[in-house]
C-alpha cells in the first residue's frame, strides 16, 4: 500500500545539493511552461483586440500548452523528474515516490517559476496577464469536478508513462504523452474554467494580476485529482515485486 511508502524525509534533505538542483530545475521548467502557455493567451488577445473567445483560440491554447509542457517535462526529467505541477508532485508523494520535504521544495520552486514567468510576460508585453476564471454559466461545483477529472487524467498519464517501474521503453515518450493529455484536456475544459490542472499555472497570473476569484478551485481540484490518480495507480497497477524507483526520479 502507498501509505507504507509515504515518507517525510530527513531534515537535511531539504537543503541537500541534489534537492536544490532539482528545485532549480522545477523553477526553470515551470517558468518555461507558464511563459509559453500564458503568453499564447496574451498574444491571442492582442491579435483579436481582446475579442471574444473562438474555437481557433482554444485550439491555439491547447497546442501551445501541449508543446510547452512537452519541452518543460523533457528538460527537467533527468534532474527533478520534470513534475512542473504541484498536483503531480502531490500525486507522487501520496504514492510514496517522493518525500514530503523534497516535494515542498518542488512546489515552492514551481510557484516561484510561475510568478517570475507572469512578471516577465507583464513586462515584455505591457499587457495584463489573464488569471484563470470560470466562464459565464459555469458553477463552482461543476468547475471543481472538472478540475478533478482533468487532473486525474494528467497524473494517471504521468504514472503510467513515467513512474511505473514496468514502463520500459514507454518512458521515452512520457513527455509527449503528458503534453498531449494536457492539450486534449484544454480542448475539453478550456471553454468552461480554463482547464488549469496545475495550481502553479493558476497561481502566478493570479499574483501578478491580483485576481483571486474562485482561485481555491484551481488548488483543491488538481490536488484531489492528482492525489486520487497517485493512490489508484500505485495500489492497483504497480507491482511491488519490482524494484522501486528512487525518490530522486519522481
Amino acid at each position: 500500500m502507498p501509505i507504507r511508502n509515504i515518507a517525510i524525509g530527513r531534515p537535511e534533505e531539504a537543503t541537500h545539493p541534489d534537492t536544490l538542483k532539482a528545485g532549480l530545475a522545477e523553477f526553470i521548467s515551470t517558468l518555461i511552461f507558464v511563459f509559453a502557455g500564458s503568453g499564447s493567451s496574451i498574444a491571442y488577445n492582442k491579435l483579436t483586440n481582446d475579442g471574444a473567445a473562438t474555437p481557433a483560440g482554444l485550439i491555439a491554447a491547447a497546442i501551445a500548452h501541449a508543446f510547452a509542457l512537452f519541452v518543460a517535462v523533457s528538460v527537467g526529467a533527468n534532474i527533478s523528474g520534470g513534475h512542473v505541477n504541484p498536483a503531480v508532485t502531490f500525486g507522487a508523494f501520496v504514492g510514496g515516490n517522493i518525500t514530503l520535504l523534497r516535494g515542498i521544495v518542488y512546489v515552492i520552486a514551481q510557484l516561484l517559476g510561475s510568478i517570475v514567468a507572469a512578471l516577465l510576460l507583464k513586462f515584455v508585453t505591457a499587457s495584463t496577464v489573464p488569471a484563470f476564471a470560470l466562464s459565464s454559466g459555469v458553477g463552482v461545483g461543476e468547475a471543481l469536478v472538472l478540475e478533478i477529472v482533468l487532473t486525474f487524467g494528467l497524473v494517471y498519464t504521468v504514472y503510467a508513462t513515467a513512474v511505473d517501474p514496468k514502463k520500459g521503453s514507454l518512458g521515452t515518450i512520457a513527455p509527449i504523452a503528458i503534453g498531449f493529455i494536457v492539450g486534449a484536456n484544454i480542448l475539453v475544459g478550456g471553454a468552461f474554467d480554463g482547464a488549469s490542472m496545475n495550481p502553479a499555472v493558476s497561481f502566478g497570473p493570479a499574483v501578478v494580476s491580483w485576481s483571486w476569484s474562485n482561485h481555491w478551485i484551481y488548488w483543491v481540484g488538481p490536488l484531489v485529482g492528482g492525489g486520487l490518480a497517485g493512490v489508484i495507480y500505485e495500489v492497483l497497477f504497480i507491482s511491488h515485486t519490482h524494484e522501486q524507483l528512487p525518490t530522486t526520479d519522481y
